[in-house]
């Protein structure tokens, strides 16, 4: 059967809303971090693959002949989304794919979640009476079927299980998307802070990775031959067709229950569990303090705010130095991390710092300085 299509609707209808609470769905915990698209640590454009703009949200691509770009965009006002409280979008904008559909193309969006976050829901992924109900917002400017993706990994990434699914929104129109996934006898979800599942949400995807046979609204399963049905192209051979998303939410229970808006500093701290990043304010602005151990290294230890998945990966940009003696730093490490602190190194090639000596760490004038965290999925 088709994916359940709701088109411009505005309000939930009284019948759904009491199936709802019968079913013990108002008030559940949206399961996707930042499904309205507002928090952009990184930054709000980029044509690079992976996670570069809207948090928690990546972005793949491969055999592309122009590479799209991926914004995070302006809902306008009017608009059903809009009126539903959505003023962000994630959008992509195709490239121009000169030499068509290739058989190993493929573009997509994909979002991870832990599975221990699905294991502690209360969705019972090895029961077909126990379901999960997916809702988000899509805009196309190309009318054409579209797919979805779900995989289940067991545990230590064994038994991984496919369910699919289409949904054919109407050309530059906001499209309300709504379906319910049960779960399958042969389903096992993994209980720890890895994947325990990934949805894709595909523009496109090659015959390598599609097949005929493959079954919508049934688990299946993996098999990297038939990841998807055979895929529409009109989409993915249209130059600078775009095709963007928000109102993403995934809820335990059968029905779709009205978005779970939080505040944007409650959407922020979520996100800061798999991503953080410090920019400069100003043009010398203070990182951190640490003290010298010896002529050329400073260590600085950085409790963070918020307990991250797993130990972060470091990475910054930009130029440093230090206070007192303004000593260049040409290079900044992690030391040792945990999922609550990190101790990183800052280098001075020219061993023109003083042994035990307390600096901090700024940026050398330069506000486009900044720090990164990286414990995505």
């Amino acid at each position: 059967s088709r994916g359940v299509v709701s088109k411009m609707s505005r309000a939930r209808t009284f019948a759904d809303l009491a199936t709802a609470s019968e079913a013990g769905n108002l008030g559940q915990v949206n399961l996707i971090v930042n499904g309205d698209m507002a928090v952009a640590q990184r930054g709000t454009s980029s044509t690079s693959g992976g996670y570069y703009t809207v948090d928690r949200m990546s972005v793949g691509f491969s055999g592309t002949d122009e590479a799209p770009t991926i914004t995070q965009a302006d809902v306008a006002s009017g608009t059903s989304p809009y009126t539903s409280g959505f003023r962000k979008s994630l959008k992509i904008q195709n490239g121009n794919q000169t030499s068509g559909a290739g058989a190993a193309d493929e573009m997509s969006l994909l979002y991870s979640f832990e599975g221990q976050d699905l294991a502690n829901s209360g969705w019972d992924v090895a029961s077909a009476s126990s379901n999960v109900t997916l809702s988000f917002w899509v805009k196309s400017s190309v009318s054409q079927q579209f797919q979805v993706n779900l995989r289940l990994y067991g545990p230590s990434d064994a038994n991984q299980r496919e369910f699919a699914f289409e949904y054919t929104p109407s050309a530059d129109t906001w499209t309300k998307v709504i379906k319910t996934i049960p779960g399958h006898a042969s389903n096992t979800l993994r209980g720890d802070t890895s994947t325990g599942m990934f949805m894709q949400f595909p523009q496109f995807y090659g015959t390598n990775y599609t097949a005929s046979g493959r079954n919508f609204d049934t688990w299946e399963a993996k098999n990297n031959a038939q990841n998807y049905k055979d895929y529409t192209s009109t989409w993915y051979t249209t130059n600078d067709a775009t095709w963007e998303i928000t109102g993403l939410q995934l809820e335990v229970g059968g029905v779709a229950t009205p978005f779970k808006h939080e505040t944007f500093t409650e959407n922020l701290m979520r996100c800061r569990r798999y991503y953080q990043q410090y920019d400069a304010t100003n043009a010398y602005t203070r990182f951190a303090l640490g003290v010298a151990y010896d002529s050329s290294s400073i260590a600085a230890p950085l409790n963070l705010p918020v307990q991250m998945r797993a130990a972060p990966t470091f990475a910054s940009s930009g130029n440093f130095d230090t206070l007192p003696d303004t000593v260049d730093l040409d290079t900044m490490s992690v030391q040792h991390a945990t999922n609550e602190m990190v101790e990183f190194r800052g280098v001075d090639s020219g061993n023109g710092l003083t042994a035990n000596r307390p600096y901090v760490i700024r940026s050398d004038n330069d506000t486009s300085a900044k720090i990164q965290f990286i414990s995505e999925l």
